[in-house]
């Protein structure tokens, strides 16, 4: 297995254009299947949690849900692997040692000297995201495709925020909404402030983490603008709240995207997920 690459036999790749996508998580997993000729999406599955789960639970949940759609098991030419998880740290490119991987980790996230710790760089920001992998996925992945690529889910979000905002004089702040967590990422002048995941219960949870990180970085909460995507609307309890403290609040619709969003409108498809195709 390899952390980058994808080294199919152009053999059984010359019939097959189309792209599996797959993210996993502790709190849900979902899985999409492009076909990169019509650009269309094909299947698409997602699962949430009601509980917090487990590596060896998560990977359980994965195999079932993978072989009760059809034509998942097939060939795909390229496969790609999301993991969504808060054992991350971004590290200056220009201060990173591929040889202190541990280091960069072990003072915001408990590890254990048998981890597995990989890094992803984000191409053109210097920037690189170390972290932990679900290694029990990356085998069973491995063993049902053979060689693929795989992220973590702040590097995917954060190269895709970066190359679609545009130069503003206000920082915009970006929320991934899910159900049990959420990713927030904090941009100006193409400038990557602020990148995080947090884990809450309840609207009022949200609002902390995000009032929290907004006062760190010393932002005026009357000319952020906060733009919130993922499982939320205008009008439900997290809109309606973060509205109460921050002025300008919209549903964030991408505004270059390279997946198909007219098929869209009846779907929750996660955002990462769909980038990383």
């Amino acid at each position: 297995m390899t952390e980058k690459t994808n080294n199919i036999p152009k053999a059984e790749t010359e019939n097959t254009f189309k792209k599996l996508s797959i993210q996993i998580g502790l709190n849900g997993l979902s899985f999409c299947v492009l076909d990169t000729i019509s650009n269309e999406i094909l299947a698409f599955e997602k699962v949430s949690f009601k509980t917090q789960s487990t590596p060896y639970l998560m990977l359980k949940e994965l195999k079932s849900l993978l072989s009760q759609v059809d034509g998942v098991q097939k060939k795909f030419s390229e496969v790609v692997v999301i993991h969504k998880s808060g054992m991350f740290s971004l590290v200056p490119k220009t201060l990173f040692n591929k040889e202190e991987l541990p280091n960069y980790l072990k003072f915001n996230a408990k590890i254990m000297a048998t981890d597995h710790i990989v890094h992803d760089e984000i191409p053109n920001y210097d920037m690189v995201n170390v972290y932990v992998p679900y290694t029990n996925i990356n085998n069973y992945i491995f063993e049902l495709f053979g060689e693929f690529e795989f992220k973590h889910s702040g590097t995917v979000l954060i190269t895709t925020l970066l190359n679609q905002t545009r130069t503003t004089p206000e920082p915009v702040c970006y929320v991934q909404v899910s159900e049990k967590e959420m990713e927030m990422v904090v941009i100006a002048e193409k400038k990557l402030l602020f990148y995080n995941h947090f884990l809450y219960k309840t609207a009022e949870d949200f609002l902390y983490y995000l009032l929290f990180g907004l006062e760190q970085l010393h932002i005026d909460l009357e000319k952020v603008q906060l733009k919130l995507f993922g499982t939320v609307e205008e009008g439900d309890n997290i809109f309606d709240l973060c509205h109460r403290y921050v002025r300008n609040v919209s549903v964030f619709v991408p505004i270059d995207p390279t997946y198909p969003l007219d098929q869209l409108e009846t779907q929750t498809i996660d955002f990462t997920t769909l980038s990383s195709l």
